[in-house]
């Protein structure tokens, strides 16, 4: 599940290396560095296989990933990538989905090298988690892949599902646990809504009713909410369901869903006319009553800034520095966890930003002014550990595995 904006990825080249690939040693660029920095510019690697990380993170920088230790933190190996790229969890224990400007790229990151596997497409956009099926939406074509995670480990492509979009646009899809494809509509001027086809794409539901469609995620029970900008579209038991929004104009285009919850974490920006809206208030969709609730956080945020706990809680990164926690079912801010310095979300999307990133019960937050990456442990709101990199991270993704 997860939340992103159109890539427009700037030109850049990298040499695909199997996962039992050899890195190229090219002396690290920082003390914290306990290996070489890897070539993807065509160089030769050395004899030198990398070393096995346990629990990687992944943070993108201005031309390349860094691979960390989820635990230490310490930087293990920096990978040259030239361009604007993205990361997404691929699934399983090992993989990351890396964005880049001719599609999406599959890096082991346990093993610390990028492997061949690879969708080729333009405007790689949305990497979708659920019911043990990854799928990836390439906006400049309008194909959706779908494929099981747990495939990646022989090192081949796995065998998996292409779906392709009336008109390219930028858009989402999720399967479902039955095999039912979720994706939505629209084209490169308007977007307007989604429907539902089976696995030989005959037609099963359809609504357009969601402008400006844009995000997904699921909620306990299988309900999978797309954000509007009027509103919420939910798909749940076979039928859409319109939840709209208290604004004429009332944009929910990021969520973040947990099985633990059958209420979704959204954003909601209500000026239509703003270059950039700070927005302080969330919205938390029941997905139950079909109910949207607006809560004011006192402080605004970015669309890297929701997640989810372990215990289904809303989870928001706001630029006091801290990370609001929020019940989703009473609506009410129960704690605030200090991560980082104050900060304010940047005009250009693309620009860094602190990044919120959550697995199991651990926040992982980026501070790019200051280069560095947080680890704080949920459940005391104790910061574990920090690293400062050589260059400051835009985004921040890692290893999940299971859904």
């Amino acid at each position: 599940m997860n939340t992103s904006i159109r890539n427009r990825a700037v030109t850049g080249t990298a040499l695909a290396l199997a996962v039992s690939a050899v890195l190229t040693a090219c002396g690290g660029g920082d003390t914290s560095s306990s290996d070489a920095t890897s070539k993807g510019d065509g160089s030769t690697p050395s004899a030198t296989p990398a070393a096995s990380v346990q629990d990687p993170l992944v943070a993108t920088f201005d031309g390349g990933l860094y691979i960390l230790d989820g635990k230490s933190l310490e930087l293990t190996r920096t990978i040259d990538l030239p361009g604007f790229n993205r990361v997404n969890p691929a699934g399983d224990k090992d993989h990351v989905v890396v964005s880049t400007d001719r599609g999406f790229r599959l890096l082991n990151a346990t093993r610390q090298a990028l492997t061949d596997i690879e969708y080729k497409g333009a405007k790689p956009g949305h990497v979708v988690r659920h019911a043990g099926k990854t799928v990836l939406f390439t906006d400049g074509t309008g194909e959706v892949n779908v494929f099981a995670p747990g495939d990646l480990g022989t090192g081949e492509k796995p065998d998996g599902r292409t779906y392709r979009s009336a008109e390219a646009h930028h858009g989402v899809a999720i399967e479902l646990s039955d095999g039912r494809l979720l994706t939505t509509l629209g084209d490169e001027e308007k977007r307007t809504g989604a429907l539902v086809v089976y696995k030989d794409g005959k037609e099963i539901a359809r609504s357009e009713n969601c402008p400006g469609v844009h995000g997904e995620a699921a909620a306990r029970g299988e309900a999978i909410a797309l954000g509007c900008e009027d509103g919420v579209l939910i798909y749940k038991d076979g039928r859409f369901t319109k939840v709209d929004a208290p604004d004429d104009y009332g944009r929910t285009g990021n969520q973040a869903g947990s099985d633990a919850s059958p209420v979704l974490l959204g954003d909601y920006k209500s000026d239509p006319d703003a270059e950039l809206e700070r927005p302080t208030r969330i919205s938390l969709i029941d997905t139950g009553t079909a109910k949207l609730r607006l809560v004011e956080l006192g402080t605004s945020y970015s669309f890297r800034s929701l997640a989810r706990g372990p215990h289904g809680e809303a989870l928001v990164l706001g630029t006091d520095g801290a990370i609001h926690v929020v019940d989703p079912d009473k609506g009410t801010v129960e704690k605030k966890i200090p991560a980082v310095g104050q900060w304010q979300e940047p005009l250009d999307w693309q620009q860094a930003r602190p990044t919120l990133f959550v697995r199991g019960h651990t926040a992982y937050v980026s501070e790019p002014g200051k280069k560095a990456v947080h680890a704080i442990d949920l459940e005391s709101g104790r910061k574990r550990t920090s690293v400062t990199l050589p260059q400051g991270t835009n985004e921040l993704s890692g290893t999940v595995a299971g859904h």
